[in-house]
């Protein structure tokens, strides 16, 4: 089983790139705390590197800036490539499933808004909602009709 669930603050602004078939993908890291400090009392954190894709790249370099607190459920993968001398360079990252946005924006309120891959969760809940393993799920697929939204609703 390869299953991790992180919560920490955003160290930048999430990076958007494209592939050259035109797939988006997204990274940023994660800053997350140890639970407890270290011989110097000093409380150290992790800093790790995460990937999304497709939808959820989208609504991670939409709705997370820097700072943001945000909880990330997903896999571990470890790749490795060339660099440009020729060394081999090993990356231990997360690929994002799930992402869990934390507290609004200058808010420091604890509900947050979910997008991501859910196996159990369909559009008729009241938060907004993207698979990430259904590149053509629409999330405004009844545009058109009513919805009422307040302001307190929306990630912004």
């Amino acid at each position: 089983m390869n299953k991790v669930i992180l919560i920490g603050n955003l160290t930048r602004d999430p990076e958007l790139r494209y592939t050259p078939n035109g797939i988006a993908v997204a990274t940023f890291t994660l800053a997350v705390n140890r639970p407890r400090p270290n011989q110097a009392g000093e409380r150290e954190a992790d800093f790790i590197n995460i990937v999304a894709w497709q939808k959820l790249a989208d609504l991670c370099a939409t709705y997370l800036r820097k700072g943001r607190q945000a909880a990330v459920e997903g896999r571990l993968q470890t790749r490795s490539y060339d660099n440009k001398e020729g060394k081999r360079v090993y990356v231990t990252e997360v690929v994002a499933e799930n992402v869990q946005f934390l507290g609004g924006r200058g808010s420091d309120s604890n509900s947050g808004d979910s997008f991501g891959f859910d196996p159990g969760s369909g559009f008729g809940g009241s938060k907004p909602s993207a698979r990430n393993d259904d590149p053509f799920g629409d999330p405004f697929a009844n545009a058109g009709k009513p919805i009422n939204i307040s302001d307190d609703d929306l990630p912004f």
